[in-house]
């Protein structure tokens, strides 16, 4: 039985995305009298996000079925500082050009999610830089920084990590809890946002940002966190031996991205099918009650799924397909990771340590020569014994290509130019 009479925090608190909430009773009235604004920030750290960005997205998505207008924030101007939420250390400053080439990378995934444009409902996107880099410093720390204590900054998680660490936190990053508060004052003024959104490290970010515009401007806003995802092994979610679950396809094939969700813990099928799917919740909790082999189809129905979210349905299905030929025929498939080679240059030998970084199963030439010491790399199937192994014409099958492997679910091909 839910606790919400709001179609959106229902459906939120159903497929388990709530964590933290300030005033559940008075936010859940608002939202069923009518379509709220609320927003999610993301900083352009990388030329893409992954999947540990996926829960954020996916209540996006949901606020906008439910009637409500989404803003997607990018921190075109926070990323310049660093949010140390969650951080050991200081994160690495990026350039204004750097910043400005990751945020376009990231900016194609949300189109897969969201519905953009002008109406009520549309989403908007936004750049705090357009803000930020307009602020006078001296006017904005007599007008802002009154509303914030010392005393109070050091008692948020994110600082308090550090410094038990005897980590230093720089002065700069210190800034970053008052100019993410300072977004939701901003977008409060120009879009009428009353909510933020975000995981539960940016908890103490977001309550700010609540008590400055109520002190500022004298308007109710509110806060909603999510939980933190990890893997039933305790794990963090997103991060994989062979690196990060990109969403950006030009990071991370399709093939690959199915493959993670298909190999996730059987523990995690039915918490994963309601955070990352859309399926009914009767069809999900048919699926999370299999057991044994009959889990493997749960699976495949999550990868299938998350897949199509996020690739398409032309990006899934190939990927469904890719993974069926290759393991229930035995035989390779065009989706499968591949690069191309002259044969010239197979003709003279190729090292695999070479291949499997060219390919991508190996991030590394060092951790491919792990993966072979430790006896998870393959080619056509039969087990790499020796890290200076070379592959040349004679290990072309009869399909005219080689097949590597990492392990029992990744695999890639190389082909020689015709």
């Amino acid at each position: 039985m839910t606790r919400f009479d709001s179609e959106f925090l229902q459906t939120l608190d159903t497929r388990g995305y709530i964590h933290q909430l300030t005033d559940g009773a008075a936010l859940d009235s608002v939202c069923k009298k009518g379509p709220v604004t609320a927003y999610i920030g993301f900083d352009c750290t990388a030329p893409s996000l992954h999947v540990g960005s996926l829960v954020q997205i996916m209540m996006l998505r949901h606020l906008q079925q439910c009637g409500h207008k989404p803003i997607v924030l990018m921190g075109g101007g926070t990323t310049m500082i660093g949010d140390p939420s969650g951080k050991d250390e200081s994160r690495q400053l990026l350039s204004a050009d750097a910043i400005a080439e990751n945020m376009a990378g990231i900016k194609t995934v949300f189109e897969r999610f969201l519905r953009f444009g002008d109406g009520a409902a549309d989403a908007v996107m936004v750049n705090n830089l357009d803000w930020l880099t307009a602020l006078d410093y001296i006017p904005f720390l007599r007008d802002i920084g009154p509303h914030f204590t010392v005393n109070r900054m050091l008692t948020f998680d994110s600082v308090k990590l550090r410094l038990e660490r005897e980590q230093p936190l720089t002065f700069i990053e210190f800034n970053y809890m008052i100019l993410q508060a300072y977004d939701f004052l901003e977008l409060n003024r120009r879009y009428g946002c009353i909510l933020q959104m975000g995981g539960s490290d940016q908890w103490g970010n977001i309550v700010n940002g609540m008590e400055l515009t109520r002190r500022v401007d004298g308007k109710t806003v509110y806060g909603l966190t999510t939980p933190l995802v990890t893997l039933a092994d305790g794990s963090k979610m997103g991060k994989t031996a062979s690196g990060a679950i990109w969403l950006n396809e030009d990071a991370l094939s399709s093939y690959d991205y199915w493959q993670y969700w298909r190999s996730v813990p059987d523990a995690d099928v039915g918490r994963f099918l309601r955070l990352f799917t859309e399926l009914p919740l009767a069809e999900i909790a048919k699926l999370e009650r299999l057991e044994g082999e009959e889990i493997n189809a749960a699976k495949k129905i999550l990868a299938t799924e998350a897949t199509r979210l996020c690739r398409g349905e032309a990006g899934a299905r190939e990927a469904a397909e890719a993974a069926r030929k290759t393991f229930e025929e035995g035989r390779h498939a065009e989706a499968l990771p591949t690069i191309m080679l002259s044969r010239t240059a197979l003709a003279a030998g190729r090292p695999l340590v070479d291949l499997f970084v060219e390919t991508g199963l190996a991030a590394s030439k060092g951790e491919a020569r792990r993966l072979i010491r430790q006896g998870g790399a393959r080619i056509n199937g039969e087990k790499i014994n020796d890290i200076e192994q070379t592959a040349g014409s004679g290990d072309l099958t009869g399909d005219g290509v080689i097949k590597l492997s990492a392990g029992k679910k990744r695999h890639a091909l190389v082909e020689v130019q015709s």
